[in-house]
């Protein structure tokens, strides 16, 4: 094998390898789960939005963001954890579906890339997890976290 081929199987096999996905690993409870950074349009100091008559339990409320209106959701409630409040705690701006979306989170711990081969297919959940908030569950050494 020549050079040039040499060169040329590293070029094909560097565009066929799937990129890693980066996600960000906010904690909720005891648990760290993981948001794709694509969507994730920025990280907030968690401040209090203004609630709305008859919005459901875990819709805190709405915040004006640079003349944008952001409703808040806090993803311990949607989760089924216990409501609580630190110094911690952050909003989590995203852009899912073309909507900007405030997710309230314990904390945010870092940024990982996840190989295609460490995320696995999310098992069927019942109760309060609906089984769409979960695209994926990777093992990162000793734990599992869903992505």
């Amino acid at each position: 094998m020549n050079a040039n081929s040499s060169e040329e199987v590293s070029a094909v096999a560097a565009r066929t390898l799937p990129a890693p996905r980066e996600v960000l690993t906010p904690r909720q409870g005891g648990e760290l789960c993981g948001i794709d950074v694509l969507r994730v349009q920025e990280v907030r100091c968690c401040e209090r939005p203004t609630r709305m008559a008859g919005a459901p339990p875990h819709v805190l409320g709405v915040t004006n963001q640079r003349g944008v209106i952001v409703p808040i959701v806090d993803l311990r409630c949607c989760f089924g954890l216990d409501a609580a409040s630190n110094t911690d705690t952050v909003t989590v701006v995203l852009r899912i579906g073309g909507r900007i979306v405030g997710a309230v989170v314990d904390s945010v711990s870092d940024v990982v890339a996840l190989l295609a081969e460490q995320v696995k297919p999310a098992p069927e959940f019942s109760g309060t997890v609906h089984a769409g908030h979960f695209p994926g569950i990777a093992m990162l050494g000793e734990g599992v976290r869903a992505c």
